[in-house]
Protein backbone atom coordinates (compact mmCIF):
# COMPACT_ATOMS: atom_id res chain seq x y z
CA UNK A 1 0.00 0.00 0.00
CA UNK A 2 1.67 3.34 -0.76
CA UNK A 3 0.80 6.94 0.35
CA UNK A 4 -0.66 7.41 -2.93
CA UNK A 5 -3.24 4.89 -2.51
CA UNK A 6 -4.70 6.91 0.52
CA UNK A 7 -5.18 10.18 -0.68
CA UNK A 8 -9.05 9.99 -0.22
CA UNK A 9 -10.10 10.57 3.62
CA UNK A 10 -12.53 8.76 5.28
CA UNK A 11 -14.73 10.33 8.30
CA UNK A 12 -15.46 7.55 10.70
CA UNK A 13 -18.37 6.77 13.41
CA UNK A 14 -15.50 7.19 15.94
CA UNK A 15 -14.25 10.39 14.94
CA UNK A 16 -17.71 11.90 15.09
CA UNK A 17 -17.40 12.15 18.81
CA UNK A 18 -15.26 14.91 18.66
CA UNK A 19 -16.36 17.61 15.85
CA UNK A 20 -16.97 20.05 18.14
CA UNK A 21 -14.39 22.85 18.81
CA UNK A 22 -12.64 22.54 22.11
CA UNK A 23 -11.51 25.95 24.13
CA UNK A 24 -7.55 26.38 25.50
CA UNK A 25 -8.96 26.24 29.30
CA UNK A 26 -10.35 23.07 28.47
CA UNK A 27 -7.01 21.44 27.25
CA UNK A 28 -5.82 18.28 29.17
CA UNK A 29 -2.21 20.25 29.92
CA UNK A 30 -1.01 23.56 30.08
CA UNK A 31 -1.01 25.15 26.88
CA UNK A 32 2.69 25.79 27.59
CA UNK A 33 3.98 22.50 27.95
CA UNK A 34 2.17 21.40 24.41
CA UNK A 35 4.29 24.41 22.65
CA UNK A 36 7.55 23.15 24.90
CA UNK A 37 7.46 19.91 23.67
CA UNK A 38 6.67 20.91 20.45
CA UNK A 39 3.14 18.79 19.61
CA UNK A 40 2.43 21.60 17.65
CA UNK A 41 5.44 21.59 14.82
CA UNK A 42 4.33 19.90 11.93
CA UNK A 43 6.36 18.76 8.82
CA UNK A 44 6.57 21.28 5.30
CA UNK A 45 3.58 18.68 3.75
CA UNK A 46 0.31 18.74 4.71
CA UNK A 47 -1.81 16.12 3.51
CA UNK A 48 -5.82 16.73 2.62
CA UNK A 49 -6.83 14.55 5.12
CA UNK A 50 -4.70 16.51 7.62
CA UNK A 51 -6.11 19.75 6.78
CA UNK A 52 -8.97 19.94 9.42
CA UNK A 53 -6.42 19.27 12.05
CA UNK A 54 -4.17 22.14 10.74
CA UNK A 55 -4.33 25.98 12.85
CA UNK A 56 -1.80 28.06 10.36
CA UNK A 57 1.34 27.45 8.39
CA UNK A 58 4.68 29.42 9.29
CA UNK A 59 6.59 31.87 7.20
CA UNK A 60 9.45 28.68 6.66
CA UNK A 61 6.91 26.67 5.32
CA UNK A 62 6.29 24.37 8.22
CA UNK A 63 2.68 23.31 9.43
CA UNK A 64 1.22 24.14 12.89
CA UNK A 65 -0.96 22.07 14.53
CA UNK A 66 -3.74 22.94 15.88
CA UNK A 67 -3.31 21.33 19.83
CA UNK A 68 -7.07 21.65 20.79
CA UNK A 69 -7.73 19.43 18.27
CA UNK A 70 -4.83 17.12 19.29
CA UNK A 71 -6.08 17.57 23.14
CA UNK A 72 -9.09 16.79 22.64
CA UNK A 73 -8.10 13.75 19.94
CA UNK A 74 -6.18 12.52 23.36
CA UNK A 75 -9.07 12.41 25.58
CA UNK A 76 -11.03 9.95 22.45
CA UNK A 77 -9.00 7.67 21.75
CA UNK A 78 -8.04 7.25 25.83
CA UNK A 79 -11.90 6.85 26.19
CA UNK A 80 -11.71 4.54 23.57
CA UNK A 81 -8.67 2.66 24.03
CA UNK A 82 -10.28 2.07 27.68
CA UNK A 83 -13.40 -0.14 26.59
CA UNK A 84 -10.54 -2.81 25.82
CA UNK A 85 -8.84 -5.27 27.61
CA UNK A 86 -5.24 -4.18 28.12
CA UNK A 87 -4.07 -7.41 26.64
CA UNK A 88 -6.42 -6.58 23.30
CA UNK A 89 -4.31 -3.42 22.26
CA UNK A 90 -0.96 -3.71 20.85
CA UNK A 91 1.23 -0.05 20.84
CA UNK A 92 3.95 -0.08 18.03
CA UNK A 93 7.09 2.38 17.27
CA UNK A 94 9.23 1.73 14.64
CA UNK A 95 10.59 5.21 15.34
CA UNK A 96 14.00 5.80 17.33
CA UNK A 97 12.20 8.38 19.43
CA UNK A 98 9.23 6.33 19.67
CA UNK A 99 10.13 3.23 21.34
CA UNK A 100 11.22 3.94 24.75
CA UNK A 101 7.74 5.88 25.25
CA UNK A 102 5.90 3.21 23.86
CA UNK A 103 7.34 0.41 25.95
CA UNK A 104 6.59 2.57 29.20
CA UNK A 105 3.23 3.60 28.14
CA UNK A 106 2.24 -0.48 27.41
CA UNK A 107 3.78 -1.03 31.02
CA UNK A 108 1.91 1.34 32.63
CA UNK A 109 -1.78 0.60 31.21
CA UNK A 110 -0.54 -3.25 30.36
CA UNK A 111 -0.86 -3.78 27.06
CA UNK A 112 1.36 -5.06 24.22
CA UNK A 113 4.09 -3.41 22.41
CA UNK A 114 6.18 -3.85 19.06
CA UNK A 115 9.23 -1.01 19.53
CA UNK A 116 11.46 -1.48 16.52
CA UNK A 117 11.16 -3.35 13.35
CA UNK A 118 8.09 -4.85 12.86
CA UNK A 119 7.93 -8.56 11.39
CA UNK A 120 5.83 -8.90 8.26
CA UNK A 121 3.07 -11.59 9.24
CA UNK A 122 3.27 -10.92 12.98
CA UNK A 123 -1.01 -10.41 12.93
CA UNK A 124 -1.85 -12.27 9.62
CA UNK A 125 0.71 -15.29 9.83
CA UNK A 126 -0.41 -18.04 12.55
CA UNK A 127 2.41 -20.35 12.03
CA UNK A 128 5.00 -17.39 13.18
CA UNK A 129 5.76 -18.16 17.57
CA UNK A 130 5.38 -14.26 17.38
CA UNK A 131 1.80 -14.07 15.77
CA UNK A 132 -0.34 -12.01 17.62
CA UNK A 133 -4.30 -11.35 17.73
CA UNK A 134 -4.94 -7.67 18.84
CA UNK A 135 -8.24 -6.19 18.99
CA UNK A 136 -6.98 -2.93 18.32
CA UNK A 137 -3.68 -1.15 16.80
CA UNK A 138 -2.16 2.06 18.22
CA UNK A 139 0.36 3.63 15.62
CA UNK A 140 3.34 5.68 16.57
CA UNK A 141 3.24 7.11 12.75
CA UNK A 142 1.09 5.18 9.28
CA UNK A 143 4.38 6.46 7.70
CA UNK A 144 7.03 4.67 9.75
CA UNK A 145 4.95 1.42 10.92
CA UNK A 146 2.94 1.06 7.59
CA UNK A 147 3.61 -2.78 8.08
CA UNK A 148 1.78 -3.29 11.12
CA UNK A 149 -1.37 -0.51 9.53
CA UNK A 150 -1.22 -2.82 6.48
CA UNK A 151 -1.62 -5.95 8.51
CA UNK A 152 -4.26 -4.05 11.07
CA UNK A 153 -6.10 -3.37 7.92
CA UNK A 154 -5.97 -6.85 6.43
CA UNK A 155 -7.43 -8.32 10.01
CA UNK A 156 -9.92 -5.38 10.12
CA UNK A 157 -8.92 -4.33 13.51
CA UNK A 158 -9.68 -0.17 14.68
CA UNK A 159 -6.25 1.54 14.05
CA UNK A 160 -5.50 4.50 16.43
CA UNK A 161 -2.39 6.61 15.43
CA UNK A 162 -0.78 9.68 16.11
CA UNK A 163 -0.51 11.96 12.83
CA UNK A 164 1.53 14.42 11.53
CA UNK A 165 0.98 17.12 8.89
CA UNK A 166 1.92 14.84 6.20
CA UNK A 167 0.51 11.87 7.13
CA UNK A 168 -2.69 10.12 5.01
CA UNK A 169 -5.04 9.05 7.43
CA UNK A 170 -7.83 7.30 5.17
CA UNK A 171 -7.50 3.72 7.29
CA UNK A 172 -7.32 5.19 10.73
CA UNK A 173 -10.04 5.33 12.76
CA UNK A 174 -8.72 7.44 15.02
CA UNK A 175 -6.74 10.26 14.18
CA UNK A 176 -4.45 11.76 16.99
CA UNK A 177 -2.88 14.85 15.76
CA UNK A 178 0.80 15.61 16.66
CA UNK A 179 4.26 15.87 15.75
CA UNK A 180 5.04 11.95 15.91
CA UNK A 181 8.91 12.16 14.80
CA UNK A 182 9.92 14.44 17.88
CA UNK A 183 11.49 13.15 20.92
CA UNK A 184 9.87 15.82 23.24
CA UNK A 185 6.68 15.79 21.31
CA UNK A 186 6.60 12.09 21.36
CA UNK A 187 6.75 11.49 25.08
CA UNK A 188 4.40 13.81 25.87
CA UNK A 189 1.53 12.33 23.59
CA UNK A 190 2.40 8.91 25.09
CA UNK A 191 2.81 9.77 28.74
CA UNK A 192 -0.67 12.23 28.64
CA UNK A 193 -2.29 9.05 26.60
CA UNK A 194 -1.17 6.69 29.18
CA UNK A 195 -2.97 9.03 32.26
CA UNK A 196 -6.13 9.81 30.45
CA UNK A 197 -6.47 6.10 29.79
CA UNK A 198 -5.89 5.18 33.35
CA UNK A 199 -8.59 7.84 34.20
CA UNK A 200 -10.88 6.25 31.78
CA UNK A 201 -10.68 3.27 33.28
CA UNK A 202 -11.15 4.85 36.94
CA UNK A 203 -8.12 3.83 38.58
CA UNK A 204 -7.29 7.11 39.48
CA UNK A 205 -9.21 9.92 39.64
CA UNK A 206 -6.96 13.06 39.38
CA UNK A 207 -4.24 13.89 37.23
CA UNK A 208 -1.87 14.27 40.25
CA UNK A 209 -2.50 10.59 40.99
CA UNK A 210 -0.50 10.05 37.71
CA UNK A 211 2.97 9.16 39.68
CA UNK A 212 4.90 8.53 36.36
CA UNK A 213 7.20 11.57 35.10
CA UNK A 214 7.17 13.32 31.42
CA UNK A 215 10.92 12.33 31.50
CA UNK A 216 10.35 9.02 31.98
CA UNK A 217 8.97 8.33 28.61
CA UNK A 218 11.66 10.77 26.75
CA UNK A 219 14.31 8.69 25.14
CA UNK A 220 17.74 9.47 24.91
CA UNK A 221 19.65 11.84 22.86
Amino acid sequence: MTETALEEPVATEIETEAEAETPLSDLLLDEDKFLTAGIHIGTQQKSADMAPFIYKVRNDGLYVLDITQTSKRIALASTFLAKYEPSQILAVSARQYGQKPVRRFTEIIGCECIPGRFIPGRLTNPKLDSYMEPKVVLLTDPNADSQALREAINIGVPIVAFCDANNFTRFVDVVIPGNNKGRRSLALMFWLLAREILKARGEIDEDEEFDFTLEEFEASL
